[in-house]
């Protein structure tokens, strides 16, 4: 497992395998943040009117929060905090940009939005997934894995039509496609377009084997002169590979690779209760 602290690094490490190992540092210290994905401990979905909310309540908070908290109430897309003895609070969700936090001891709930679904997302630093977390696991830094691919645009943007976990259909900009040889193989990837960055979402033949079954994400920065830089050292797991309480998508059938990509994050034990 490569868990290096910068300053540990051996002397002989060029530039590229130290820049790539604190990368590697930042993604696991993302993941222990007290809202990082090893924190998210529940996730409720609100029905119309009121929702109490507590350790009693029907959004379950854990056990050493208030037994009755407060309440929250769904008019459609609008989702109003009530708590006895304070002021009324709309909560701003996912959809919006990034959410309010409500912090009840250490415990925090943001609301998020997946189709017509509106939900809680509850995270609590004191789960025993946290407190457990052994670190990830990672396949050694190599160059071969920092592929050049040739972007090839669609002629108008389109879409993709991806489906997450919990069943939704949403579609996605698709600008284009990366494709590059690997192993003597043609491959090929759908681009996903996230703001001034792509997004990968692929399945190769580690799947299940060396790496998380369901597939692994990578970003990259836009194509220049017709070329994207494909880094597989810095493919990693899905949120869902940590906690059970996620929405993530799933690969596109056009992203599942013929070749091994031996590089990046390896599979996570799972988190059961």
């Amino acid at each position: 497992m490569i868990f290096l602290a910068l300053a540990a690094m051996p002397a002989d490490l060029d530039a590229y395998q130290i820049a790539e190992l604190k990368w590697r540092e930042n993604r696991e210290a993302g993941l222990k943040r007290n809202t990082g994905w090893l924190s998210v401990a529940g996730l409720f979905w609100l029905k119309e009117g009121e929702n109490t909310v507590g350790s009693e309540g029907e959004v379950k908070l854990p056990d050493y929060t208030p037994k009755n908290y407060g309440t929250l109430v769904r008019n459609g897309k609008v989702v109003t905090l009530k708590v006895p003895g304070e002021a009324d609070r709309v909560l701003k969700t996912d959809g919006e940009g990034t959410p309010d936090r409500v912090t009840v001891g250490d415990a925090i709930f943001t609301i998020i939005e997946r189709g017509s679904r509106i939900g809680v997302r509850l995270y609590d630093p004191k789960s025993k997934f946290q407190q457990e977390f052994k670190g990830l696991r990672w396949f050694p830094v190599d160059a071969k894995y920092r592929i050049e691919a040739k972007f090839v645009p669609h002629k108008t943007v389109r879409t993709l039509k991806i489906a997450n976990v919990i069943g939704d259909i949403n579609d996605v900009p698709n600008p284009g496609y990366a494709e590059f040889k690997f192993e003597g193989k043609t491959c090929r990837m759908e681009a996903q377009q996230e703001g001034d960055v792509l997004f990968f979402n692929f399945v190769d033949k580690t799947a299940g084997k060396e790496t998380y079954t369901p597939g692994r994400f990578l970003y990259s920065e836009l194509p220049k002169d017709g070329k994207v830089i494909i880094d597989f050292n810095r493919a990693y797991n899905p949120p869902c590979a940590f906690t059970d309480y996620a929405t993530c998508p799933r690969p596109p059938k056009e992203n599942f690779l013929p070749v091994a990509i031996r590089a990046g994050e390896k599979d996570q034990p799972a988190h059961k209760d």
